[in-house]
């Protein structure tokens, strides 16, 4: 006892400002880790991965089994490489959530429309949905940020349309051959219709314990945690609204929250005419339709 005293009182002198550094950073990459890895399938294999771990440690270190460790050493590092190769889909999420994260003001993209033509786009799109809510039309239309989305946009029906509520409608009436997959609309314009998304990889919606929350909704939550997309669905069952963002889900949204909500995700430096350096290039260089229209006028 007096030992590991002794052992102790040793270590605390010798404990310094960086050792605490040390263990606070170890400590911030697995809570991270854990965190990332939170409601997903992937969880179960990391539980999986740490009990083998622990019981392979258990028999070298507790009983000399020199044929089994021999074996263990030789298939560990084999085992380490096919780590990556289990967890791709969440390390590759992670990687794109931390660039999300390190988004810099004056690096985003610009979106090549002015804001009151695109919160005018909001607006059809917020009718629409609550049009679509009453008729308990079920609906998926996904709204482009600073990622692109035209690998989805490829998988369904080319439109190149302006958002109308009108045409939403029609889109997404029951049994017409568009209905059936996402509409994916950058800045003013309805690029796709029919889109396939990918289905959410985690385990959000399977803790709740309505089923109401069918395909669209795990799509809307699957484009939402490989995007920076936000997503709007219509249930077909209840007629509610839902906006997926970020691999989370806000339900239940009535028309003024639908709006608060969309208008909230979607800032004025993203619009040409905005205050961060690229809307300023860019007004510069390609002004908007509308101003190019004035200057038609004057001329």
């Amino acid at each position: 006892m007096a030992q590991f005293i002794n052992d102790l009182s040793f270590l605390i002198q010798r404990f310094g400002w960086t050792d605490f550094l040390d263990i606070l950073l170890v400590t911030a990459v697995f809570f991270t880790v854990l965190m990332l890895l939170r409601d997903t399938e992937a969880l179960v294999l990391l539980r999986g991965v740490f009990f083998i771990i622990v019981l392979l440690v258990l028999f070298t270190s507790l009983v000399e089994l020199p044929a089994f460790s021999w074996l263990i050493s030789t298939v560990l590092p084999a085992l380490v490489l096919a780590i990556p190769v289990i967890f791709a889909p969440e390390i590759r999420r992670a990687l794109e959530r931390v660039g999300r994260a390190g988004n810099v003001s004056f690096l985003a993209r610009t979106r090549n429309i002015s804001e009151k033509r695109f919160y005018q786009t909001l607006n059809a799109i917020i009718n629409a949905s609550g049009r679509l809510s009453e008729r308990h039309h079920g609906a998926l239309i996904v709204i482009q940020r600073n990622q692109g989305l035209g690998e989805y946009a490829q998988t369904g029906v080319p439109m190149d349309a302006k958002v109308t509520p009108e045409l939403l409608l029609q889109i997404f009436y029951p049994n017409t051959p568009l209905h059936d997959g996402a509409v994916i609309v950058v800045n003013d314009t309805i690029v796709a219709a029919s889109c396939v998304l990918p289905l959410s990889a985690s385990g959000v919606l399977n803790r709740s314990p309505e089923r109401t929350l069918g395909l669209r909704h795990r799509a809307a939550l699957g484009i939402s945690e490989v995007s920076d997309a936000i997503a709007v669905v219509v249930s077909e069952e209840t007629g509610s609204i839902s906006i997926a963002q970020d691999g989370k889900m806000i339900r239940r949204l009535n028309m003024e929250r639908l709006k608060n909500t969309l208008y909230a995700f979607f800032q004025p430096t993203e619009f040409v005419g905005g205050k961060n350096m690229v809307s300023s290039l860019l007004s510069i260089i390609s002004p908007d339709d509308e101003d190019a229209e004035k200057e038609g006028e004057e001329l």
